[in-house]
Parts: structure tokens; sequence; C-alpha cells
């Protein structure tokens, strides 16, 4: 093998690259229309593929709705690791919380975390898909209580309730008409939370 072929990055088989491809356009058409509104022609077509080539990757819709939410998961941890940059502790996680109870995150349903986009669609979707959704949640859980400060009681538990607060924040903003109180809800509820930290922080150093 010369040195130059040695040095190239691997390339990624075809079959990965257009998997990715379908994974990607149906997340954007799951946080649009909802995971009951993804058509299979739909995404395929936006992904510039051809509807007979789904079943390749994919033995049905719901197999491909399942993927597509963990990989809308993959995401949101790839955004969380970019936005705290090197921070750590409760630094970490307000930055996280003035980033997604935001306006921005708010008025940005098709690039937005999965957590508020598909809570209310969840209970009406069959068992893989939830599935894939518990163990996205579960997994967000655990990287927000490794920022919690070493002496809080319970860290998956309080984990747990500061990422409802922050989900529950961003789905209520969207769903409210009055834009005026779209905007109370987001920024009451990002300094309720980011209070909530510094009082976690406080109690777990006395």
């Amino acid at each position: 093998m010369s040195t130059a072929a040695a040095r190239a990055p691997a390339r990624q088989p075809r079959s990965e690259v257009t998997r990715r491809a379908i994974l990607d356009a149906a997340a954007r058409a799951i946080r649009v229309h909802g995971p009951t509104g993804v058509s299979v022609v739909e995404v395929m077509r936006e992904a510039g593929l051809t509807h007979g080539g789904f079943y390749a990757h994919f033995e049905s819709k719901d197999a491909l709705v399942a993927a597509a939410i963990r990989h809308m998961f993959a995401g949101g941890r790839d955004r969380f690791i970019d936005r705290i940059g090197d921070r750590t502790g409760p630094e970490a996680l307000k930055t996280w919380i003035q980033s997604y109870v935001s306006r921005a995150h708010r008025d940005n349903p098709g690039g937005g975390c999965a957590l508020a986009t598909l809570v209310s669609d969840m209970p009406r979707l069959d068992g893989a898909a939830r599935e894939a959704f518990d163990e996205g949640l579960r997994a967000i859980a655990l990287r927000l209580a490794g920022h919690l400060p070493a002496g809080a009681g319970h860290p998956e538990q309080l984990a747990l309730s500061i990422l409802s607060e922050m989900a529950g924040a961003v789905a209520l903003s969207r769903a409210v008409g009055d834009r005026a109180l779209s905007d109370r809800i987001l920024k009451q509820s990002r300094d309720a939370l980011c209070a909530r930290i510094d009082a976690i922080a406080v109690q777990a150093a006395s």
C-alpha cells in the first residue's frame, strides 16, 4: 500500500451514506409533520432517492420512524457537546438551559430537540418508536446528571425533573398563539431553571 493511500481518510460505505441521507430526511419530516405524518415516498424523494430502494435499508415505515428518532437524539447529543464547549458542572447546565429554553429553539421546530418535538406524539406510536424515545430520554438525563454537583442527591432523578421542565416549557411556548405569552413562558421558565441549578449547587456545597 502506498503512503498516500495509507494517509487517505476512510470513506463510508455507500450504503451507510445512503442510510444517513434517508434518516436526515425522515428526521426533518418528523419534526415538521410529526411521526404519523411521515411519507416514505416523500422521505425518499427528499433524500434524492427512489421509493424502490427504501426496503434495502428499512423493513417498514415503523422501523424508519424508530431509527429516525434515534438519529434525532444523536444529533441532539452533538448539539449539546458543541454548545457547552469546555464548560462543566452547573455552568454547563445553565449554558444549555439558556440555549434550549429560548425563542431560537421555539422558532426552529424543524431543527430542534426530539423531546420537545415528539412528546405529544409518542402515546400514539408503536413499541419500537417508544423504545427509541425512552433510550434517548435516558441518555439525555444521564448527560445532564453528569454535570450536577457531586453532592447533589439523586442526580438522575433531578436531571429528569429539570429535563421535563425544559422540554415542557418549549412545547408549551410553541402551543400558545399569543407571542408575548410564549416569550414570557420561555423567560420565566429559563430564569427559574437557572435559579434552580444555582440552588442545587449551593445546597450540594453546604
